[in-house]
């Protein structure tokens, strides 16, 4: 019974409830009648006055947006800004990073990307420090100290020293090493008094000496353990390379089995605590091609952002939007090297028409980019340059009458004749298009007075083996010369002995005047000294004409789009390019003034 009046209750409760809405409803519905429906009518009347006021917010709203835009262009601009990944392909193949090892394109790029050493070359291509902030010498000119920054780390976060520094040249002094370094560092003490300075004392004054503090410092923590004749092979160099340079070692992928097609992929990723700053790019990729077809290829699919190792930038790119072509002259000279030690050219006289005949000038602007002439065993501008010590101009008729007075007569195919010996040699070359130019030029001013040259064009390998031995009769060839005009490597008497760690005197150029001239000039400090010095050698140089100058080479680098950071200037290595690769920009966005 309580049951159901419990449930009789609860009935009547729903009943009132339903009855309540039905009410509120019927209430809206009247609210809505009156208050909207029935006055919807009169706004009929004002529709226009509506109408007119909604049309002008709008037209203000409209007229904000729009100056709003313009506006935006006085206070932003476009600007290159932080990150992406820059792609980058070299002709070669990787062996390692390793700057105790670092000879090819490839190699010596990764190198000087993961590496930093005592000093380096800034965009107007001057010695300023790197690890290293400044160095002293002493009065006799012998003892050279450096000092490095505070907070120095290598990439692992180990603290770097001078204990680091000390390592790496007494490594490369040993000759259980194999660096080749090794010849320029024999009898030099290298000591370190405290965490922060290096000593140097050298056996003799020697003015270049800073020069030689470009290479890439290694981690003495990671190295010492290893027997010195390991250091080659270490997975160090190839798989696991620490440094302190800009970027550090990610990756490395090896594409394809052939050696003379296959393809390296090495990633780099910024060194956040860099000395120089951290990275802008968020990645380097150098990607190394064994063959330069495949690297064309790449770079003409917008595979690549930069391109270095193309004697020439191919016909079908020439002129192409967004293609750039960065000649960066090198402070080299490219030289017809004539071996002065056998055969016909051994004749100063028949080296002396040679000189004459060929019209330099005529031959650099086939080359399609500008340069500077070479006329001297020393750059124009460089210390010591002598504008009165070039080597001959170009004159065919006085050529001509030098072989007339040696005794060379024209024979009946035009090549002259002397004592029944034809007026002949071969000239041996790299084989590529620009020296393959060159060529073609100098055979026909040689021929024109009388001296047949045989073109001897070879591959890179037998190229830098023909190179060593030394086993050919003239050869076109570009030297590394620098920022210092030490040229006494190639020059003097003693580089030319088979015994010669180098053997880079590739004339065989002997003069004991000339010899005199260049020991003495290396070893003044003093720049006005020097210049008197040098004086010697470079008469000697002219009268002896040991070879023809022609040109200061470049290092061709194309880029697909602008590299911001990347400055046009004169380069000592084809490295040197990344002098501020911490800099280097290749992303567009807005930005706020």
């Amino acid at each position: 019974m309580r049951f159901r009046l419990i449930r009789l209750r609860f009935r009547r409760r729903i009943r009132k409830g339903q009855q309540q809405v039905e009410g509120l409803s019927q209430q809206a519905e009247q609210k809505i009648e009156s208050h909207f429906f029935r006055r919807f009518g009169r706004l009929v009347p004002v529709r226009r006055f509506v109408v007119a006021w909604i049309s002008l917010v709008l037209l203000i709203v409209s007229l904000l947006i729009v100056q709003n835009l313009n506006l935006s262009n006085f206070y932003q601009t476009l600007s290159a800004v932080p990150g992406g990944i820059y792609n980058e392909g070299i002709i070669g193949g990787f062996t390692g990073a390793s700057p105790l090892y670092a000879t090819n394109s490839v190699d010596r790029s990764v190198s000087k990307l993961i590496f930093a050493g005592l000093f380096k070359y800034d965009d107007s291509n001057k010695l300023v420090g790197d690890l290293a902030d400044n160095f002293t010498v002493d009065a006799k000119r012998q003892t050279y100290t450096a000092h490095l920054r505070p907070g120095l780390t290598w990439q692992d976060g180990k603290p770097l020293t001078s204990a680091d520094v000390v390592f790496t040249y007494k490594t490369i002094q040993n000759p259980d090493a194999q660096s080749p370094l090794q010849s320029s560092w024999q009898g030099i003490d290298v000591t370190a008094p405290d965490s922060s300075t290096i000593v140097f004392n050298l056996p003799d004054p020697l003015a270049a000496f800073p020069y030689s503090l470009v290479n890439g410092i290694v981690p003495k923590h990671l190295l010492d353990k290893l027997p010195v004749a390991d250091l080659r092979s270490a997975d160090f160099n190839s798989a696991h390379p620490i440094g302190s340079g800009p970027f550090m070692w990610r990756s490395i992928q090896v594409i394809g089995s052939d050696p003379l097609t296959s393809q390296s992929q090495i990633q780099l990723v910024p060194f956040v605590h860099y000395h120089g700053g951290a990275p802008k790019l968020q990645q380097f990729v150098v990607h190394a091609y064994a063959a330069q077809a495949k690297l064309i290829s790449a770079f003409r699919s917008n595979q690549l952002n930069g391109a270095e190792g193309l004697s020439q930038i191919p016909n079908d790119l020439v002129g192409m939007p967004g293609i750039y072509s960065n000649n960066l002259l090198l402070s080299a000279a490219t030289m017809v090297f004539f071996k002065t030690s056998s055969g016909v050219l051994a004749d100063s006289k028949v080296r002396l028409a040679l000189v004459q005949a060929v019209d330099v000038p005529g031959i650099i602007k086939q080359l399609g980019y500008p340069t500077h002439a070479v006329r001297e065993p020393l750059l124009n501008g460089q210390l010591g340059f002598d504008i009165s010590k070039q080597q001959a101009g170009f004159d065919l008729n006085t050529a001509k009458a030098t072989l007339n007075s040696d005794g060379w007569v024209v024979g009946k195919n035009g090549v002259r004749i002397k004592a029944g010996n034809k007026l002949t040699f071969r000239l041996t070359i790299a084989d590529n298009p620009e020296y393959r130019k060159v060529v073609e030029s100098l055979q026909k001013y040689w021929l024109a007075a009388g001296v047949l040259m045989v073109p001897d064009p070879k591959g890179a390998a037998d190229f830098q083996g023909t190179l060593s031995q030394h086993n050919y009769e003239a050869v076109l060839y570009g030297i590394s010369i620098g920022v210092d005009p030490d040229v006494f490597a190639y020059w003097d008497s003693s580089q030319a002995d088979i015994r010669s760690s180098n053997r880079l005197n590739l004339s065989e150029y002997k003069n004991a005047s000339a010899d005199a001239s260049l020991e003495a000039g290396r070893t003044r400090i003093n720049p006005a000294l020097r210049v008197v010095k040098y004086k010697p050698f470079l008469t000697a140089w002219q009268q002896d004409n040991p070879a023809l100058g022609l040109y200061q080479p470049r290092s061709l680098y194309i880029t697909n789009g602008t590299v911001y950071g990347l400055n046009m200037h004169t380069l000592n290595t084809p490295t040197d390019r990344y002098s501020n690769v911490e800099n280097w920009k290749i992303r567009l966005a807005k930005v706020t003034n």
